[in-house]
């Protein structure tokens, strides 16, 4: 991976949940609003912050900044997340405190201007669900 696409890394920037075009997990309720904010994305480092907006209109923001080797490190309190950055991907798995994982592969459109992300949810029981959570650049 050269130094010139690291510094223009096309994840970098801001990124709206597209309601319409995702597939959530059976279930599962899609925030009001989301946005992902990716400030840096290279081989040595991801550092990025979610908002996401309830019901009620109320927006939570986290930020998360974590190594990208492939290896897990927390994230907050209870969770623990790997990530790994390819040419063309963005892997992430996050671990919950009872041993539930979110697996999830992000890749851009052609344009870069769409984020598709592909994921599994594994819960204690073992049992899957699989989710496509899709992103336009804002």
């Amino acid at each position: 991976m050269g130094a010139a696409w690291a510094e223009g890394n096309p994840f970098i920037g801001r990124w709206h949940f597209n309601r319409a075009a995702s597939k959530l997990p059976a279930g599962e309720v899609a925030p009001t609003d989301m946005m992902l904010e990716f400030h840096r994305v290279d081989s040595a480092h991801i550092r990025w912050s979610v908002t996401i907006t309830n019901a009620q209109g109320r927006p939570s923001v986290e930020s998360f900044d974590t190594p990208a080797n492939g290896e897990a490190y927390p994230i907050n309190g209870d969770t623990v997340a790997a990530f790994r950055l390819s040419e063309t991907s963005l892997e992430g798995t996050f671990k919950g405190p009872a041993g539930e994982t979110d697996a999830l592969d992000c890749a851009l459109s052609p344009d870069q201007h769409r984020m598709t992300c592909n994921g599994t949810l594994t819960g204690i029981d073992g049992k899957t669900q699989t989710y496509v959570d899709v992103y336009d650049r804002k």
